[in-house]
């Protein structure tokens, strides 16, 4: 017995949340942006590039350093390092808060 999922569209398969090929997604992509195949191409580069310096799941993190913000999300004129942090819990969520 042959998947149903067989022949539906790339878009309708995207849809249902089902995995396109990088052909796919590259077409779809096009017909619904303004961006031409070069500029497409020269981000998807970019991307694998930048992919390549993320740290994997169990390597030690990169040592930075951010400002504090209060409950009101205001600044609170402190920073904190995450080497100072070493040996406790620390929970890192990335977001906008604009």
């Amino acid at each position: 017995m042959s998947d149903s999922r067989e022949s539906l569209t790339a878009e309708q398969r995207a849809m249902q949340g089902a995995t396109m090929t990088p052909e796919e997604r590259k077409k779809m992509w096009l017909s619904i942006s303004d961006i031409t195949e070069a500029q497409f191409d020269a981000l998807q580069a970019a991307q694998v590039a930048r992919q390549a310096r993320v740290p994997r799941p169990g390597t030690v993190a990169p040592d930075f350093e951010l400002d504090m913000v209060t409950r009101a999300r205001k600044p609170a004129g402190e920073t904190v390092r995450l080497s100072a942090l070493r040996g406790q819990p620390v929970g890192l969520v990335f977001g906008s808060y604009t």
